[in-house]
């Protein structure tokens, strides 16, 4: 008997245990309506369309007439029409430079890694940023086939995607994403899993339950005999499809970091291909059509990270930015030249004219070798854009940083390293010549700064009226940081002080928010939030909602107001995005607060019970987030769209972002620290095609002024074959796609419905591969080698914060862990789920890196459970934001003398904290989380073998 799926993480219908396309609220009804087109889902959020009742969404997003440019969104065909191959798009980052590659007719790439002459050139995000600044640009293209008219909309400016294709029968709409995907072709390349595990455990340790099955497993002969499907494909193509006894085979982690599934394509099309940690898919075989993919039980989504730090950009400074007249795709590695003057675009296949401008070559300097340009020659390029395609002058970089200055604040100490920390870093703020800057503090009233150039000392405006804030000098209070960097100092060394003894307890959020708002409308920016209470006067007042006994209700993981998302969507309008600092040892309603950020492209950071003297570990924290927060590099006034080939289709993004139509993110800002994340399903059959291509365009104006434009193009082949979608399954790319997804049933449904949607998620793929692919039914619970770590790696998200049961994670933790995976790169997504676990007192040269006549130790990674640790060892475990080292009590009393500077063991303090490392005792909890409703590894895979024997 198959298992049930009704509560798979793929499905959308609200039954129980169900996982719903998407779970965002939706702006109000006063942002405009969204019009008729494909249905996108914004974290959660979905405009109704006729689907099939397992897709059908349940509210309306709204497309939002722009604030600040009048945009509306393109009117599409009615709500029941769904366009067969209407690829929605969305801009995304992609690696650096890369170099030729060619495949099945595909364009010949002659060894050009990079462009350095006159038009083009490369630089490093390090370089020189007054020359070739990474931030955002816009989209332009001038002459030839790649002409278009000067744009007087962003939607318009980036180019639009396809063109609307008549409606289709709702039949042919999108299954419930993941259901199953299609055959893939050739099985992935995926390096095998060491299974030989040298690391120290406890002798004879074999726990009940841990049987011996003696029946063995297939060889790589017979098991490439027995999937005659994939016959002649290389040993390690098939070790994706080796059949792996979870139940009897323990170490099942690879002796380093896991790697990325390596697409099967042509060696010279892997090197011109997206870097993985920019562009990453669920599926690294495309199927070829949705019934193929609904048999695999497996997702399909994009993990994007595209305004990541690079070491090497091709910057590109042309007249003519070559696109597809048709889909607007810009011209990559991967389209086809059917002769000098026609290129055939790989996402809708248009063929289109070569300009003239195109012919030359800049790297050699020689005319009539298309094909070499650095922008055929490199998945991950930017543009400088032309000024004929900017919807105004580019903005300065602005920051506004508003800060709660109540006593609770002044408590904290927080502002002393604030101010601080702004002091240290005032010259490394991005930007130029025409930044500008400006301060709002608040308790019970609003106090405004001017710091007009010219002034002996800074003064202080106080508004005390709440209730209909206002500016008191708006010329004087955002002003130009390089003339009046004095009276910028001078503030920031007295505002600690100012304060010291104020004995106001209220805080107004609201109103302060009202008025950066008002400051900030006429150009755009940053505003930086520092909170430390829940704020209780004014608009956006909150009240206490936590209920000890209550903290797994869904109901309060929703915001208890629309204020701050209203005022997000108005931010957003304007070009202005909020950055949240929550440094609160109690209640603070994060849910609510954590709109301001969510709608506007901001990010959130949080920092429980902060307290200058009395927690060193979040002071050291917080000290370092802040010097990255800023002086990295920001991008203003960004937009993002993501096009794919003809047949796919966009229909759930996650992230901070506003959608402002259906298939563009509005950026207010972008920095190198957010990911995003989309859902995607299969309107048509790829079978006409080998490649299917994603391509990514970011637009945004950088800190020094120049408009750009990131592109990222990512090539995957198509299957027909189940054995094959299998073969190429990227685990952690799922992992935290289906995190996202898990995240939004929680707030949409309940976190046991979530929860339950997770684990039928491993039970219908490992039953829909032993079903479906392998037919080899060997004693045990069976999984191939791809997804060898998806019960591990399920088993780690239901015992995030996030995600675990019970009352003892606080409800602002549970939230704020939400919005981590809603907002970061998959690296770090997976740094949390899955923190790394090393021995570090026992290093040898086996294995070491040698630098510059010095070797440098690698620890091997450890399987994370208890079992690995010893009472003789000292154990680091990197989760990412937070290192924790344990330390045996029999621990080498020479490793704690050179490494802790204490005599031994005993003499180490408990709350010891040197260098970012925490010594403390519950490390084994950390390790062998056994919170309410938890399972041991070995308790949940028996659990998934009884789920799939139903």
């Amino acid at each position: 008997m198959q298992p049930s799926s009704q509560a798979s993480l793929q499905q959308v219908s609200r039954g129980n245990g169900t996982l719903p396309a998407s779970t965002s609220t939706t702006a109000p009804s006063s942002y405009g309506a969204l019009p008729a087109g494909p249905s996108v889902a914004v974290n959660g959020q979905v405009n109704t369309v006729s689907l099939p009742a397992l897709q059908r969404y349940d509210q309306n997003r709204p497309a939002s007439a722009h604030p600040y440019t009048g945009v509306q969104s393109d009117a599409g065909g009615p709500a029941s029409d769904r366009p067969p191959s209407l690829p929605p798009s969305t801009s995304v980052h992609s690696s650096p430079s890369h170099r030729q590659g060619t495949l099945r007719g595909y364009v010949a790439n002659s060894g050009v890694s990079s462009a350095t002459a006159a038009p083009s050139s490369s630089s490093s995000d390090d370089d020189d940023e007054e020359e070739e600044d990474e931030e955002a640009g816009v989209d332009s293209s001038s002459s030839g086939s790649s002409a278009s008219p000067v744009p007087n909309n962003y939607d318009s400016l980036e180019g639009g995607s396809y063109p609307v294709p008549p409606a289709t029968d709702s039949s042919k709409a999108a299954p419930p994403f993941g259901f199953g995907y299609p055959n893939l072709q050739p099985a992935y390349q995926q390096s095998p899993a060491s299974r030989n595990d040298s690391t120290p455990s406890y002798s004879g340790f074999n726990p009940p339950g841990y049987q011996q099955f003696s029946q063995p497993f297939p060889t790589m002969s017979q098991l490439s005999a027995a999937l005659g499907g994939i016959g002649g494909v290389s040993e390690l193509e098939v070790e994706g499809l080796r059949p792996v006894n979870l139940l009897q085979e323990r170490n099942i982690l690879p002796p380093g970091p896991v790697p990325p599934p390596e697409p099967n394509l042509s060696t010279d099309l892997r090197k011109v291909n997206c870097s993985s940690d920019t562009f990453r898919c669920t599926l690294t075989n495309i199927p070829q059509t949705q019934a193929l993919l609904n048999k695999a039980k497996l997702p399909l989504g994009l993990l994007l990270h595209p305004f990541r730090d690079l070491t090497q950009l091709p910057v590109i400074t042309s007249n003519t930015i070559v696109r597809c007249r048709t889909c607007r795709t810009y011209i990559n590695p991967f389209v086809s030249f059917l002769d000098q003057k026609r290129w055939k675009c790989n996402l809708c296949y248009r063929v289109n004219d070569v300009p003239d401008e195109f012919m030359y070559n800049p790297v050699t300097r020689s005319y009539g070798e298309p094909h070499k340009r650095p922008e055929v020659q490199n998945s991950t390029v930017e543009f400088i854009a032309s000024s004929d395609y900017m919807l105004r002058p580019p903005q300065p970089a602005v920051y506004l940083f508003v800060l709660d200055v109540s006593h609770n604040a002044v408590e904290t100490g927080y502002l002393n390293i604030f101010c601080q920390s702004l002091l240290e870093n005032l010259d490394k703020l991005p930007g130029d010549t025409r930044t500008r800057v400006g301060f709002v503090t608040f308790d019970s009233t609003i106090h405004f700064y001017n710091l007009q150039d010219g002034l002996s000392q800074p003064q202080m405006l106080v508004v005390s009226d709440i209730d209909d804030v206002f500016i008191p000098t708006p010329d004087s209070l955002m002003v130009n940081l390089k003339e009046s960097k004095e009276l910028v100092k001078d503030l920031l060394n007295t505002l600690p002080a100012m304060f010291t003894h104020t004995r106001e307890t209220h805080s107004a959020l609201g109103p302060a928010l009202q008025a950066a708002y008002k400051l900030m409308s006429p150009t755009g920016g940053r505003v930086s939030v520092f909170q430390t209470q829940l704020p209780t006067l004014g608009a956006g007042l909150l009240q206490s909602r936590e209920d000890p006994n209550q903290r797994s209700s869904t109901k309060h993981l929703g915001p208890a107001t629309d204020f701050y998302k209203k005022l997000a969507l108005d931010c957003s309008g304007q070009q202005i995005a909020v950055d949240l600092f929550l440094l609160s040892s109690q209640y603070s309603d994060l849910a609510s607060l954590a709109c301001m950020s969510k709608y506007s492209a901001g990010s959130i950071y949080y920092y429980p019970a902060f307290h200058r003297i009395h927690n060193l570990p979040l002071l050291g924290k917080f000290q370092k987030d802040l010097q990255r927060y800023l002086t990295r590099k920001i991008g203003f006034e960004a937009v993002m769209r993501i096009r794919c080939t003809k047949g796919l289709s966009i229909h759930t993004f996650h992230g901070n972002f506003f959608v402002r139509s259906t298939d563009l993110l509005s950026l207010a800002n972008v920095n190198p620290d957010s990911g995003f994340a989309v859902q995607m399903s299969i309107d048509e059959s790829l079978a006409d095609t080998s490649l299917a291509c994603f391509q990514a365009a970011l637009l945004y104006t950088s800190s020094k002024g120049k408009r750009r434009i990131r592109v990222h193009t990512l090539c995957l082949p198509v299957v027909s074959q189940l054995s094959d979608v299998f073969a190429g399954a990227d685990i952690q790319a799922i992992t935290c796609l289906l995190a996202n997804m898990a995240i939004d049933r929680a707030i949409s449904s309940s976190l046991s419905d979530a929860r339950d949607a997770l684990v039928n998620a491993v039970v219908d793929s490992l039953t829909a591969y032993r079903n479906g692919v392998s037919g080899l039914q060997p004693a045990g619970l069976t999984a191939p080698a791809a997804l060898r770590l998806f019960p591990l790696y399920v088993l780690a998200l239901l015992k995030q914060k996030a995600l675990r049961t019970g009352t003892s994670t606080r409800l602002d933790d549970r939230v704020f862990a939400m919005c981590e995976f809603k907002s970061q790169p998959l690296r770090h997504i997976m740094r949390m789920v899955h923190p790394d676990l090393f021995r570090v007192d026992n290093f040898s040269e086996q294995g070491a890196l040698h630098l510059n006549n010095c070797v440098v130790p690698q620890p091997q990674l450890l399987q994370l459970t208890a079992e690995k640790l010893t009472r003789e060892g000292a154990f680091l475990m990197d989760c990412g934001s937070v290192l924790y080292l344990w330390v045996g009590k029999s621990c080498s009393e020479l490793f704690i003398r050179d490494v802790l500077g204490c005599p031994n063991h005993t003499s180490i303090p408990q709350n010891m904290v040197r260098n970012a490392f925490i010594t403390i005792s519950f490390f084994q909890h950390l390790v062998e989380d056994r919170t309410e409703s938890a399972f041991s590894y070995y308790e949940f895979l028996l659990h998934i073998q009884q789920q799939m024997s139903k």
